[in-house]
């Protein structure tokens, strides 16, 4: 992309609040290691690395503070941002819903030349206050002109007309928001430059701009030692006596396989079960190329959330006791990403039955929502510290619970067959994302029901 140390980046950067493990050491996530960082604060000028948001915006912790000085500061540099990012799609997303439900507030300060007292943080003001130099009363009739249209199709390119293209990552569970993120940026291209973690940092995209279906990550083998453990999604789980399959050289990876990647790194990890299947996709000279596929044994993601399926049994097993006083139980449940709302949230489908004599359902129909919305909150509470940390700082939604009719989960099984699934064999799914799969449980839909409050959450504890 030629030009773009002509302008700058508007993109949406976040820190997230550090815990403390058992020992007293700070554990946080590496981004937000980064970012606090002197290497970071008191970085060099680079005319390809200009924000438009003021690292004091990105350095607070307060989601809101952050995400309002960062909108502001990006619509003030409207003509001269080039490109729109975050590190995740959903990021992004979270802050085009921000702009839907704030964009009068931010409309007022740039006409007034002030800053919405909401922000109470110094820092900010004071960064603000540099950026928000004058009333600026043609770009605030602008924002409100094109904010308060009905239609959002194109809302990207239309407040920075000059985004060449977004720069996210919208691979593995990211990839569910791609047509959301087409819609909002009028099909502007999706650039997947990195794949790494915290544990460490695995490969580059050596073709940023391709689409995101064909983007492959080109191992680069001086970040760690990595080995390949074979992994076929087909086979049966080995006996806990059998020895663990042989593990595979980056040089001996073969094309079309799957692996789940394993790291040793000079920070001291030791063979460390990264917990990504990836497939090979062929080489860079002698370097592997590979296709994220997946998490292992990971159901439900919306951000860097990660459920599994005993997280997600034991959440519904906690939440279903909240119903035993009524006599009602759960028969069978599913559940998926819903990637339609922003910010996303989690859709557990429960089916009921209900023991001769039960009291289900109440006699006063609040007093059966209010168990429903007990239930949602209940869930959410066992779930894990970065689904509450998320939901928390409205990077999740609240969880949904739908109550499907009686024979929902026998209708899913039926249409399973029907495609080929052996009935021997047949579980039925704790995730789904088949689209028809999703229409019937939709469909025969009774009632729905949202998390009533943030669950619990605090930076001091797991």
């Amino acid at each position: 992309m030629p030009g773009l140390d002509k302008g700058k980046g508007l993109y949406f950067l976040f820190i997230k609040s550090e815990t403390k493990t058992p020992g007293g050491l700070p554990a946080r996530p590496v981004l937000t290691s980064y970012y606090t960082s002197d290497h970071f604060k008191h970085r060099p000028f680079d005319p390809y690395n200009v924000y438009t948001s003021p690292t004091a915006a990105i350095l607070c912790t307060d989601a809101f503070q952050s995400m309002y000085a960062q909108m502001l500061c990006g619509l003030v540099a409207r003509a001269e941002v080039l490109r729109v990012g975050a590190v995740f799609a959903s990021g992004l997303l979270r802050a085009i819903r921000f702009l839907q439900l704030h964009w009068r507030e931010l409309a007022h300060d740039i006409r007034t030349g002030t800053l919405s007292a909401k922000v109470t943080e110094p820092s900010i003001r004071d960064a603000v206050a540099e950026v928000l130099a004058a009333p600026d009363a043609e770009l605030a009739a602008f924002v409100e002109a094109e904010c308060g249209k009905d239609k959002w199709e194109g809302i990207i390119t239309r407040m920075w007309p000059n985004t060449k293209y977004l720069d996210v990552i919208v691979t593995g569970a990211m990839a569910q928001y791609i047509p959301t993120l087409k819609f909002y940026s009028g099909g502007l291209p999706m650039a997947c430059t990195m794949y790494a973690s915290s544990e460490c940092y695995f490969g580059l995209n050596l073709r940023p701009m391709c689409d995101p279906s064909e983007v492959s990550y080109t191992i680069m083998p001086n970040m760690g030692y990595f080995e390949l453990m074979p992994h076929d999604p087909d086979a049966p789980p080995l006996p806990r006596d059998a020895p663990p399959p042989r593990l595979v050289d980056l040089a001996d990876a073969e094309v079309g396989s799957e692996y789940e990647l394993e790291i040793t790194t000079s920070a001291g990890l030791c063979r460390y079960r990264v917990g990504d299947i990836l497939q090979v996709t062929g080489f860079h000279n002698a370097a592997p190329q590979f296709r994220f596929v997946r998490r292992k044994n990971v159901l439900l993601s919306i951000d860097s959330d990660k459920t599994d399926e005993a997280e997600l049994q034991a959440a519904v097993e906690r939440a279903s006791a909240l119903l035993s006083p009524y006599g009602a139980s759960i028969v069978e449940y599913t559940s998926q990403a819903d990637a339609t709302t922003i910010p996303g949230h989690y859709v557990v489908y429960w089916e009921l039955m209900v023991r001769e004599g039960g009291a289900w359902p109440p006699p006063a129909e609040e007093e059966g929502r209010g168990v429903f919305e007990r239930c949602c909150l209940e869930m959410e509470e066992a779930l894990n510290a970065v689904y509450r940390q998320g939901r928390n700082g409205e990077a999740i939604g609240p969880l949904e619970i739908r109550v499907v009719r009686a024979g929902t989960f026998e209708e899913v099984m039926d249409y399973a067959i029907s495609r080929g699934a052996s009935i021997n064999q047949y579980k039925a799914p704790r995730c789904v994302s088949f689209g028809p799969i999703i229409e019937l449980l939709n469909s025969r839909g009774i009632s729905k029901h949202f998390s009533p409050a943030c669950p619990k959450y605090s930076p001091h504890k797991k």
